[in-house]
């Protein structure tokens, strides 16, 4: 069994550094990266305060069961929320996927429908307009997009998106969290 390789990828999962993991064992980034080579062995007491900063039971870390991954989503896992007062519905395509590394959404504008000012961030996004038209402000620019068109960027800048059409707007929307 290759524990440094599990342990690699549980880090990984939780978006931390080999520095970040470090930190939170009170072990040198170097030990972090010789234990994922399976250069080195930690000692049991090491192990578990490892496997507890991931969040990882001993159990689970040496089931050998691979558990199989959840790959379609139906409108039951759906979930959504409505601002009438600015105007949008969002619905979550995937659930939890906020604790994910990616987050899609539908988001549906009615006429003068603002989705809310998200600040700069390391996070990308990515959108497709399904229906409509939309504006987005990143920074001190504006960019806009109708139906079937994308949209990319870096979120390094103030953003919003706003409905630009005299009616319903539809949008797919993607974005990543940002780790460091």
């Amino acid at each position: 069994m290759e524990i440094g390789k599990k342990i690699k990828n549980l880090r990984l999962k939780k978006g931390l550094t080999q520095e970040e993991l470090g930190e939170r064992t009170d072990l040198s980034k170097g030990y972090i990266s010789q234990l994922e080579r399976d250069l080195s062995s930690p000692s049991i007491e090491t192990f578990f305060h490892i496997l507890e900063v991931l969040g990882c039971s001993p159990k689970e870390f040496f089931d050998e069961l691979e558990r199989e991954q959840k790959v379609v989503y139906t409108e039951e896992d759906q979930t959504e929320f409505e601002d009438e007062e600015r105007g949008y519905r969002i619905q979550w395509l995937v659930p939890e996927s906020n604790e994910k590394e990616m987050e899609p959404v539908r988001l549906t504008f009615q006429k003068n429908g603002e989705f809310k000012t998200f600040e700069p961030s390391l996070a990308e996004t990515f959108g497709y307009v399904l229906k409509g038209r939309i504006k987005i402000t990143l920074g001190g620019r504006t960019y806009y997009a109708k139906a079937g068109e994308s949209i990319y960027f870096h979120s390094s800048d103030e953003h919003q998106i706003v409905n630009d059409e005299d009616g319903v707007t539809e949008l797919l929307l993607v974005a990543t969290e940002s780790y460091l």
